[in-house]
């Protein structure tokens, strides 16, 4: 029996999408390997306080330049709108007023490097000799402020036109850069942590000037200089800016929210006894594993849900949801079997200690069930990211996050971790439910013309 047309362009859409998420699965995916390198590399030449200072330190820039992720997710939402509405002086403006974002809060963030630097230093629990290395640390690093945030606005731009293979290749150049640095000024020169501090500054600003030469070249900017002349107007439009500022103001806030729910998971384990907490931690690896998987899923739900919003056209949209959400459930209940399956094989690989491995795969059926469930969250954050409704992302995230807390209240004093592992399923659950609730305010938005385009992905 041979197909009809419109099934064969339903399995065409489906491969596409595969391979819009792939690259951007493997370029979450080679994150965790700078984080073993610059490990091994300490750990081959520095002591146990080396190790530390670089946890800690990574941990301050994670928390500071995680903050500022919604020049990522805005830039992605925005670009991806104007693409769908083929407005190319939008783009570029876009781009422009993304870009001169991120530089202004790098350079704000150099300017005020001392008083961050030694409120975050000040608030950690360590002994004064790792402050002293986190403190050589910070100080390196922070001067790649400006390149890092402004990397974000163009990895944005890359996912929200649609060009994952440009965002596989600017990542794993990053990365493999960064590794061989970091690599050069601990080992070969002995730097310790300031090599690894070095490394990752030379790495972020070259990165940064060659992801822009793929940009200008990819969008046809040609003379950037005499283009962001041209559209100065568009750039500096008052209304453009303001609901630039508000979208990042409401981005940033369910982001906080999120990393809330997540330390208060952690916090609250930690209550439970140090078996307990360590236990949690690794199946909470699975946990983030999956992320790399299921946001691969989400970030092409930014880009071609944006797209077709931008187009308002909601046949359109309407597909892109369903074919992403359907391969993206998939892939969660796959990668879920596998965590619960294989739990007596893989937890003995993060900890070697019985004690946790035990109460690690007495809870490995909730981690599972977590990953299995969260892939609906996933898609909704990129949808509402593609069609930039901040405020409704913002407000579901709270709700959740109050919802969260207050069921965990309830289960942990009866169930303890297990009541805490409940809590945190529901959170996730909570999490698609309120940003479901909003969901058809999106659909109303859009006509009912079928076009059926690409929207320029290539």
């Amino acid at each position: 029996m041979s197909s009809t047309p419109e099934t064969s362009r339903i399995k065409k859409n489906y491969v596409r999408i595969i391979k819009l998420a792939f690259p951007i699965i493997l370029a979450n995916a080679s994150v965790p390997l700078l984080g073993l390198a610059d490990t091994a590399a300490i750990g081959q030449t520095g002591a146990a306080v080396d190790l530390g200072a670089i946890a800690l330190a990574s941990l301050i820039f994670n928390f500071v330049y995680w903050g500022f992720g919604f020049l990522r997710m805005s830039t992605t939402g925005f670009i991806s709108q104007a693409a769908g509405a083929n407005d190319v002086n939008e783009m570029h403006a876009l781009l422009f007023r993304a870009v001169l974002s991120g530089a202004i809060i790098g350079l704000l963030l150099i300017i005020f490097q001392q008083p961050i630097g030694e409120t975050a230093i000040s608030l950690l629990q360590a002994s004064d000799e790792i402050k002293s290395l986190v403190k050589s640390y910070f100080y390196i690093r922070i001067w790649g402020a400006p390149a890092t945030l402004v990397t974000f606005t163009l990895l944005g731009t890359f996912i929200g036109m649609g060009w994952s293979k440009h965002l596989l290749f600017v990542q794993l150049l990053l990365n493999g850069l960064n590794i061989l640095l970091n690599v050069l000024f601990v080992v070969g020169y002995d730097l310790g942590v300031r090599g690894i501090a070095l490394g990752t500054v030379i790495a972020e600003w070259f990165i940064l000037f060659f992801a822009a030469y793929l940009l200008v070249k990819k969008m046809q900017l040609g003379n950037f200089v005499r283009r962001l002349q041209q559209l100065h107007s568009r750039v500096f439009n008052k209304e453009k800016l303001v609901a630039l500022f508000k979208v990042n103001g409401d981005i940033m806030i369910r982001t906080l929210a999120l990393l809330s729910g997540f330390a208060w998971f952690a916090n609250q384990g930690a209550v439970f006894g140090d078996e307990i907490l360590a236990a949690n931690h690794v199946l909470l690896q699975f946990v983030s594993l999956s992320a790399f998987f299921l946001d691969g899923y989400a970030h092409v739900a930014e880009m071609l849900t944006g797209k077709a919003y931008g187009a308002k056209d909601k046949p359109y949209f309407i597909e892109q949801v369903k074919h992403s959400t359907v391969l993206a459930g998939i892939t969660a209940i796959i990668l879920a079997a596998s965590v619960y399956i294989l739990s007596d094989i893989l937890i003995p690989l993060l900890t070697r200690d019985t004690q946790v491995q035990t109460v690690a795969a007495a809870h490995s059926l909730y981690a599972a069930i977590y990953i299995a469930l969260s892939f609906a969250a996933f898609q909704l954050d990129g949808i509402f990211i593609g069609v930039t409704k901040s405020v409704e992302m913002r407000n579901a995230t709270l709700m959740a996050l109050f919802i969260f807390i207050g069921t965990a209240l309830l289960l942990t004093t009866s169930y303890g971790n297990v009541g805490l592992w409940i809590s945190f399923i529901v959170y996730v659950i909570a999490r698609a439910i309120m940003l479901g609730i909003y969901y058809p305010k999106i659909l109303r938005g859009m006509t009912n013309t079928v076009l059926h385009k690409d929207y320029h992905i290539s």
